[in-house]
């Protein structure tokens, strides 16, 4: 008799996975088209430095509002609606800079931005939840918040060339369109596993196939007892600045120090996001390779995150680079070494805490980046403005994530999940 074989699992969560994908790719190019028009921007509208300093802070500040809100609204009425809710807010907003005229218009359109986008990340880490097994999470992860980077690669080819044809403001308009577009599809095609016909009884097994999580809502006063929590916020409050730092800063930067125009940006900051993508995927397989090869999930998640905190110290060296392509190999490694860094650190609530809580830890932590990030926007602002040098921020990214990690390894030593008491909800 030939030995029964077990029926086919499918792939139907990988697609949902490059829903997200595109997402936050499209999330990314909203963003970043105000850092690519910076340096440009600048000149024709005449802010100054503090002033940009400024407008990053009014995106920070409602980034980190969105955020103590996006959670709770995701927990509460699922993936699905609140994903809705929330890319159609940053649609409109991404839009409304074609209106701005500016400082103020400007920081306005950039608070609105803020808010819709806050919810893409808890909105996407809770899908991945939903949709995949604790194994997989951090590769699935890994592979969405590439389009961060993929956003960031996407901007600076698109943005120069649509700004230098039809204006700026078309820039603004076109990547409000995608938003939107993503809108319609996700509202007509996404549903929770349990819900979604095209899935298979074995594909749905092996999502479920961890053991049974509680169902209890955690109201935020309860998640702030856990050591986990205060983990997930130390570790975002530490590197999340670097991050709006490259995509806010670095066209500057290069303007700056090399000189280049709006369309030479274009080479660099493809090859720094490039190399950013690469390690987003990078680290989020290599936390599932060591697991895979019996590591403890404690080991293997802390190994892939010393590896990528140290990817990211010889950044430091950067700002004083003699040839351009020295600093953008400088800045890609510590792009890509953040970028695997966060793969790990999103995947930290779902090992961490029950699944009906993962979307407001996400919240709680990324609002603490959004604070945190907020503090340095002015910071660098006020530091650019009087000195015009870019070596402490440097200085300030090259050790952010070994501190990062000494936090974490000392709030969780054994990334033990948080003990829920059902009970008390």
């Amino acid at each position: 008799m030939e030995p029964i074989s077990a029926p086919p699992t499918g792939r139907y969560r990988w697609r949902v996975c490059a829903m997200l994908l595109a997402a936050t790719t499209i999330n990314y190019i909203d963003r970043q088209v105000l850092g690519v028009l910076a340096p440009f921007l600048q000149q024709q509208i005449g802010w100054n430095e503090v002033e940009y300093g400024y407008i990053v802070t009014a995106f920070q500040a409602a980034y980190a509002i969105g955020l103590l809100c996006a959670g709770a609204v995701i927990d509460r009425f699922g993936t699905r609606i609140g994903y809705a809710i929330a890319i159609g807010i940053w649609s409109l907003a991404a839009m409304s800079h074609a209106l701005a005229a500016g400082v103020v218009g400007f920081a306005l359109a950039r608070f609105a931005l803020g808010l819709g986008e806050a919810g893409n990340f808890p909105a996407a880490i809770k899908t991945v939840a939903e949709w995949f097994p604790r194994r997989e999470r951090a590769l699935a992860v890994g592979i969405f918040n590439s389009g961060s980077n993929i956003g960031a690669v996407v901007a600076p080819l698109l943005v120069p060339v649509v700004a230098a044809t039809l204006g700026w403001q078309a820039a603004f308009l076109f990547t409000g369109l995608l938003s939107a577009t993503w809108l319609v599809v996700w509202l007509k095609w996404y549903r929770t596993p349990e819900q979604q016909p095209r899935l298979g009884a074995g594909e749905l097994a092996l999502i479920r196939s961890d053991p049974p999580e509680p169902s209890v809502r955690l109201p935020w006063r309860r998640l702030l007892r856990h050591r986990q929590t205060w983990a997930f916020v130390a570790a975002k409050f530490i590197t999340d600045p670097i991050w709006w730092f490259f995509l806010f800063w670095l066209p500057k930067f290069l303007h700056a120090q090399y000189g280049l125009s709006l369309l030479e940006l274009g080479p660099p900051l493809i090859v720094i996001f490039v190399m950013a993508d690469i390690g987003s995927i990078t680290g989020g397989w290599l936390a599932g390779r060591l697991i895979h090869r019996g590591w403890p999930v404690n080991a293997a998640r802390k190994g892939a995150m010393a590896v990528c905190a140290l990817a990211v110290v010889p950044i430091v060296f950067a700002a004083h680079a003699d040839h351009l392509w020295v600093a953008v190999a400088l800045i890609g490694l510590a792009t890509a070494g953040h970028q695997g860094w966060s793969a790990n650190v999103l995947t930290l609530p779902s090992d961490l805490f029950p699944r009906p809580a993962v979307a407001s830890v996400v919240g709680i932590g990324g609002f603490a980046g959004a604070v945190s990030g907020m503090m340095i926007a002015t910071f660098i602002g006020f530091l650019l403005q009087a000195t015009g040098s870019y070596v402490p921020v440097f200085l300030m990214a090259g050790s952010a994530y070994l501190l990062a990690l000494g936090v974490v390894h000392l709030l969780v030593p054994r990334l033990a999940p948080a003990q829920v008491d059902a009970s008390a909800s």
